[in-house]
């Protein structure tokens, strides 16, 4: 077999879908958020443009009260964390991350992984180890590391239609009584921008006596008061089984989480292939993590900052009639409705505007949903957005996208 010629054929088949993914290759500019210097790939030759699509939603990791304790902890304790959190690798930083995470979702227990990816699949695949004859109800559009989770614990399963709860309902009516449940939704859909009702999740949980999982990463940090997530700001952390969130978004660093009550928590410590057998995280990161989660509970500011200027841009898009995809949230979710096109504007946002947005094609997103997805920040100022905005309309008029799929909100 010509292995080389099978490779070469997959990535042509992307190619001729028009879903090539290219890196932009950036630096990002401590102090400067969200300024970066962007290195052209054809040409070498280097420029300054403003980041419109990072999960740094936040603005954290330019944050010196986070990039000073992770030096410090360089300083005292090295660079990496020396092994597995079971043979030496559990440093002190570790257990005060937990800690504050616990704290944060008012929960007895927090076990860390290397990522939110990590955290989601070898959690749900284990929940089926621990729970013989576990069935679990799976939003449509679930995470990807959800969905593998879910599939890698072979064990019963039912996706409901987003955010459907009479699917939900009637799926959970149709099953045995006596099998142990469990729900597993999100509360912010990044690609769309919308919310899950996690109350009436929850009381339909309560009266099918189902456990509840909900993955947070996209709002830990931005939502409730202290920043908990939509589940606290909603007032039903408490009512949530198994709470999952991210350190790599509004925390700005990097790692995954969940928080539990003890024992289910120490359970899923115990039998978790992705967490037993990696090196855990370097104390610099865990200490960074440490100290932008205490500093994000006090500082519910940032949190109504990010909300006005999410509010502004999506008003301003409104208003330019650009096809700006209803949200709920912070993610400002923009039409587009083929890949090509929505390759095209992203090369011409960059090349011509300094405008940096990538483009979110299938698999990410279902075939003719192509989209342009939006991040602001608190640091994104009402002159940014206005040269945008501006750069958009002239783009959707040259591009003829309209025609191919975008629609007004």
């Amino acid at each position: 077999m010509d292995y080389k010629a099978a490779f070469q054929g997959a990535v042509e088949r992307v190619r001729s879908e028009g879903r090539y993914r290219v890196f932009a290759d950036l630096k990002r500019h401590r102090g400067q958020f969200p300024r970066a210097t962007w290195t052209s790939p054809e040409t070498g030759a280097e420029s300054e443009v403003v980041v419109w699509c990072s999960n740094d939603y936040l603005g954290q990791g330019q944050n010196p009260v986070v990039t000073e304790a992770m030096k410090a902890a360089i300083d005292a304790h090295g660079s990496g964390s020396g092994g597995t959190r079971n043979i030496s690798g559990t440093n002190h930083s570790h257990v005060q991350l937990e800690a504050e995470l616990a704290d944060l979702h008012g929960k007895e227990a927090a076990l860390l992984f290397t990522s939110g990816y990590v955290s989601n699949e070898a959690t749900l695949s284990t929940l089926y180890n621990i729970l013989p004859g576990l069935i679990i109800f799976s939003d449509s559009e679930n995470h990807a590391s959800m969905i593998a989770g879910i599939r890698a614990g072979r064990g019963e399963k039912h996706v409901f239609r987003h955010n459907d709860l009479a699917h939900l309902e009637a799926l959970l009516v149709a099953a045995s009584v006596d099998a142990p449940k469990l729900i597993a939704f999100e509360s912010v859909y990044s690609m769309d921008g919308d919310i899950a009702d996690i109350p009436a999740i929850v009381a339909l949980a309560k009266r099918f006596g189902a456990m509840t999982y909900l993955d947070e990463v996209h709002a830990v940090g931005m939502y409730g008061q202290r920043g908990g997530g939509v589940a606290e700001r909603d007032g039903v952390m408490d009512q949530i089984d198994i709470c999952e969130g991210t350190l790599g978004k509004a925390f700005g660093v990097m790692g995954g989480y969940i928080a539990a009550d003890t024992v289910i928590v120490d359970a899923i410590r115990s039998y978790a292939g992705g967490f037993i057998f990696t090196t855990s995280l370097p104390p610099s990161l865990t200490a960074g993590a440490a100290a932008s989660v205490r500093y994000l509970k006090a500082h519910n500011e940032v949190r109504i900052a990010h909300q006005e200027r999410a509010a502004t841009l999506k008003r301003m898009m409104v208003e330019a009639s650009l096809p700006v995809m209803p949200s709920t949230s912070h993610i400002v979710p923009v039409m587009v409705g083929d890949p090509v096109h929505c390759k095209l504007v992203s090369d011409l946002l960059l090349s011509d505007y300094g405008i940096y947005v990538q483009p979110i094609n299938y698999p990410t997103v279902a075939r003719g949903t192509e989209r342009l997805r939006f991040t602001p920040t608190p640091f994104h100022t009402d002159e940014m957005m206005r040269d945008l905005v501006n750069a958009l309309s002239k783009l959707w008029a040259h591009c003829n996208v309209a025609r191919l799929g975008g629609y007004a909100a």
